[in-house]
């Protein structure tokens, strides 16, 4: 089972997300999901258990727990093609119908 997992602390390390859910059982791979650029944490990370049972004894015991003074969020990962597309700036005009012209017929004096 694939988990998703939020709000780390950014100086949590692959390493330290396998321990705390090698405790509920067998760990196949543990990573935080870094900046491409800074290489720096973005606080979240994905764990892959290969027991069902033992993942979601781990995600309910997991979920809101605190690491590093932080309050972690512990989910079931959903797949790529379940997210929603895009975001960010689409660009566009946003300026209604204003006029920037040095126009007499347009001008407000």
């Amino acid at each position: 089972m694939n988990i998703y997992v939020s709000n780390l602390s950014f100086n949590v390390q692959d390493e330290d997300l396998r321990s705390y859910f090698a405790e509920y059982g067998e760990v196949s791979s543990a990573k935080v999901i870094t900046d491409k650029f800074t290489q720096r944490s973005k606080g979240f990370g994905f764990v892959e258990m290969p027991d069902d049972a033992a993942a979601q004894k781990a995600i309910a015991e997991l979920d809101g727990a605190m690491v590093d003074g932080r309050g972690i969020k512990v989910m079931i990962a959903r797949p790529k093609e379940d997210r929603p597309a895009g975001g960010g700036y689409k660009g566009g005009n946003g300026g209604g119908n204003r006029s920037f012209s040095n126009n007499s017929n347009n001008s407000r004096w």
